[in-house]
């Protein structure tokens, strides 16, 4: 037995990078899947899963519209009764400096990064309140709360949100039986970085990365798949007395205290 096993896992943007990092770990440990995205690539993950055997359900939805999102709910559990875990994983990145970033761009992050949240979380909820039982896992990051580069003030600021978020939603509902704990992930090798690489170096976006290995002490960049076993511990008993917390997995990115200075 795994340490989800019998557990009904609800994760968001599982598609790919970290969600579905976190949907083969989640899987591995033996938890039921429910995925939900607005890609319709998904059903490609959903039938390797399956083809492995792991029980898989797919929704589509579109975070931003709690009116999908409840509907897109709806319809999972007519095959899955209830929802024991929750992964509010999806979220998005546009670079662009804080003067000439276009408020469509800096909406978009708050739409789905908060909002998006928000939405699922209030969706998924009242039932793990009428259950007394229920564990949620934000995807922060360190980006926002702990450490910022130029060009991400809409990302940060949204991505610092979920963190409040996580810890009001922690006291507020610590009483009902259920735990919410946040994930900050520094560089992982992802969809996301690589369109931050190509964002930032569209001639060479290799070297974006090559370079963010190179300030990270471990060397290279996290696989989703390592930020799907630490989602996994917060999802199930082994954390059974962490709540509000925040979990940085970064390899070590936000130790040095400069990349210049040192033996």
């Amino acid at each position: 037995m795994g340490k989800l096993t019998g557990k009904t896992a609800l994760i968001t943007g599982a598609y790919q990078g970290i969600g579905e990092g976190i949907a083969r770990t989640f899987a591995r440990h033996g938890a039921n899947l429910i995925l939900l995205d607005i890609s319709d690539e998904l059903e490609k993950l959903a039938y390797d899963l399956a083809g492995r055997g792991y029980r898989c359900t797919v929704v589509k939805a579109d975070v931003r519209d709690f009116a999908a999102v409840q509907a897109a709910i709806a319809q999972a559990k007519e095959r899955e009764n209830k929802i024991d875990i929750l992964v509010n994983n999806a979220g998005v990145c546009r670079l662009g400096s804080f003067l000439e970033m276009s408020e469509e761009d800096r909406d978009f992050h708050i739409d789905v990064n908060i909002k998006g949240v928000w939405n699922v979380t209030r969706a998924v909820l009242p039932d793990m309140v009428a259950r007394g039982d229920g564990r949620i896992v934000m995807m922060s990051s360190v980006t926002g709360d702990m450490v910022a580069d130029p060009g991400e003030t809409a990302y940060a600021m949204s991505k610092a949100a979920i963190i409040g978020l996580t810890k009001s939603l922690a006291v507020e509902y610590a009483q009902s039986g259920i735990r919410v704990n946040a994930i900050c992930p520094g560089y992982v090798r992802t969809p996301m970085a690589e369109s931050i690489a190509r964002q930032s170096n569209p001639e060479d976006p290799e070297s974006v990365l090559t370079e963010m290995a190179k300030a990270i002490p471990l060397r290279r960049l996290a696989n989703p798949l390592e930020v799907g076993e630490l989602a996994a511990f917060l999802a199930s008993d082994e954390s059974s007395y962490l709540t509000g917390t925040q979990n940085v997995i970064d390899g070590g990115s936000t130790l040095p205290e400069s990349v210049s200075v040192g033996i």
